[in-house]
């Protein structure tokens, strides 16, 4: 009986961390800033003692979670309606480069080495510190970096040539080996296209995962 206890509590804990999710949306899994980490870690320890922790009523841990999701989404709320508040819950991006210059000062307040910066830029196909103008260090923790002009890379626009481009976003016509009706409504494709295009790929008698509209 522990044993489906234990696995009952543990599906309630990922379907109320799934809730949770939800409710907070995809910028807070993906920015995560102060607040975001904070209300991450705590809502973590209270799902895991629902999961394990029989010593605590499932209601009461339930009641302690669903009080953090709301804190948190008010804290989300009212950041996005007030600056000084976004700025103190969230934090602020802070210039660590600024026209070719290491600024030391906010690189020391955030407690950042060189090593760790030009780690960071090398991540992002920069090895000489040289050729950053700007670097910003953003709320989530990632670093943006403006080059140099010198050390831009060449554009099509910079030789002047046609910018206009034809190519269309990729559309999933057949997933899994099923056809995705819906996309072929919304695109006006008929089903006999689609079966002309694949025949035309060789691939009309044998299994396949994925095809896009790019024939």
């Amino acid at each position: 009986m522990e044993l489906w206890e234990t696995m009952l509590r543990s599906a309630l804990a990922f379907t109320v961390m799934m809730l949770i999710a939800r409710i907070l949306g995809k910028p807070t899994i993906a920015q995560m800033t102060y607040h975001d980490f904070v209300a991450a870690v705590t809502l973590g320890a209270i799902t895991a003692n629902i999961s394990y922790n029989d010593k605590i009523s499932v209601w009461n841990l339930l009641t302690a979670s669903l009080t953090f999701t709301g804190i948190a989404y008010l804290l989300m709320v009212f950041a996005m309606k007030n600056r000084k508040l976004r700025n103190w819950f969230s934090g602020k991006p802070t210039v660590l480069i600024q026209e070719g210059k290491i600024l030391e000062n906010n690189m020391r307040k955030l407690k950042i080495t060189l090593d760790t910066l030009n780690q960071e830029l090398r991540e992002k196909n920069i090895f000489n510190i040289q050729d950053v103008q700007y670097a910003v260090l953003e709320m989530n923790g990632s670093i943006s970096v403006l080059p140099r002009p010198d050390s831009k890379p060449v554009t099509r626009k910079d030789l002047h040539l046609d910018v206009r481009s034809e190519q269309t976003f990729p559309i999933e016509l057949v997933m899994d080996g099923n056809i995705v009706d819906a996309n072929l409504k919304e695109n006006n494709i008929t089903t006999e296209w689609l079966y002309s295009q694949v025949k035309k790929e060789g691939i009309i008698d044998r299994k396949y995962q994925l095809c896009r509209n790019q024939f």
